[in-house]
């Protein structure tokens, strides 16, 4: 059996992408699965590096060769024709350019558009909200399914791994996200939020957490630099030492570990300090507290979904254009955080708009310390997202059943 999937940036093809991957080689080994990474301002460059290391069995093509093919060209390794066309992120006219080529028969996970009612013959659903969107964009009822959020079985997947062996016990986690302008700005950022952190409380482990679309280069270079003077970071220096990487100051007498097994870490810290994403649920479905952050700063840093990413481009005007705009659609969302939107309500701690490492980390300790709030998120969220379990291997099954 072949099917080709489309995906896009860290949070899709790590969150949804892998654990589905995961559930249709158990069931099927032997299929022929063939994932194109589309090109999008979200992505790291890393996603069909990590996919070819995770499953070395799949075809997988970067967003050059997926152009190529996009536009008519030949690839080595694609057959004439597949099975079925899954949707995993990205812009939808990348499935449906796809599924134009290759046939099949057409799936969505989460999305879709009034232009694709006839596309999709299966539209999976994370939930009932989820359900009426789709509705809402054309789909037929009886081709929508509801299967759960991936990203839950990916977070429970990763949690499972051995953790990294400084990961901190009941201490705080940081991950500062994996774009190239969130490494840039937000590793200088947190890593003077950890020094007031530290400064105060001494006793307190801390770490930081990177993507393993990060590369040690990426790192170097932001703690280096300290980010964008309006986002007030501090420099620093990466270290390693016996196989591991540090944070320093330029002194030495600060050393903060930098870990690679995220969400294993996650389930041994009290609290994580991170930004609204993919990974937000991830962790809310562990049980682990946190405090993220919207930061406008430097507004125009910030990617946007739709064209108006580009608005800084424009000479003279782009830059008070996109400040403006990164400005307004922050302002009318109440809850950044996709956990507290699932919740309905504030269970995750945000801060939006101009922040100060000084203010994050005074926030940071008042939940560290406040261990009603965090019995509270832990209970919430296990009864939240418990029925979306094995929600990759609900979908597999039913992929596997419209393909064949």
């Amino acid at each position: 059996m072949r099917i080709a999937f489309t995906a896009n940036g860290p949070g899709e093809v790590a969150g949804w992408l892998r654990p589905l991957l995961r559930a249709l080689y158990s069931r099927l080994p032997d299929l022929e699965a063939f994932v194109f990474l589309v090109p999008d301002d979200y992505a790291t460059g890393f996603e069909a590096q990590m996919v070819r290391e995770s499953f070395p069995q799949a075809n997988v093509f970067d967003p050059p060769a997926y152009l190529k093919f996009a536009v008519g060209g030949r690839l080595d390794g694609i057959p004439g024709s597949v099975d079925a066309v899954q949707y995993v992120g990205g812009d939808l006219l990348h499935v449906a350019r796809v599924h134009a080529r290759l046939k099949g028969r057409a799936a969505t996970y989460k999305f879709s558009r009034r232009r694709y009612r006839t596309l999709f013959e299966r539209a999976f659903a994370l939930d009932g909200r989820n359900v009426e969107q789709l509705e809402s964009w054309g789909v037929p009822s009886d081709r929508i399914e509801r299967v759960g959020n991936l990203a839950i079985d990916g977070a429970l997947f990763e949690a499972a791994l051995p953790p990294d062996s400084h990961a901190p016990v009941d201490g705080i986690l940081i991950m500062p996200g994996s774009r190239s302008y969130e490494i840039e700005n937000l590793i200088p950022f947190y890593f003077a939020a950890a020094m007031r952190i530290r400064h105060e409380r001494p006793e307190i482990p801390i770490a930081f957490a990177l993507s393993p679309f990060t590369s040690r280069a990426q790192v170097r270079a932001g703690i280096e630099s300290g980010g964008d003077p309006r986002m007030f970071g501090r420099t620093g220096l990466l270290v390693s030492e016996d196989g591991c990487d540090f944070l320093t100051t330029a002194s030495g007498d600060v050393r903060i570990p930098v870990l690679r097994n995220a969400l294993s870490a996650a389930v041994r810290a009290r609290l994580v300090l991170t930004i609204p994403g993919t990974k937000t649920v991830e962790l809310a479905a562990l049980g682990r507290p946190m405090v993220t952050i919207t930061p406008l700063n430097a507004p125009e840093l910030v990617a946007i979904n739709g064209p108006l990413t580009y608005l800084n481009r424009i000479p003279l005007v782009g830059i008070p254009l996109k400040r403006a705009v990164a400005v307004g659609v922050s302002r009318r969302f109440q809850y950044h955080a996709q956990a507290n939107i699932d919740a309905g309500r504030a269970l995750v701690r945000e801060m939006h708009g101009t922040v100060t490492p000084g203010r994050v980390a005074r926030v940071a300790l008042e939940a560290y310390d406040d261990a009603a709030w965090q019995r509270d998120f832990a209970s919430a969220f296990a009864l939240l997202y418990s029925d979306q379990i094995g929600a990759s291997e609900r979908m597999a099954r039913s992929l596997l059943a419209l393909a064949a």
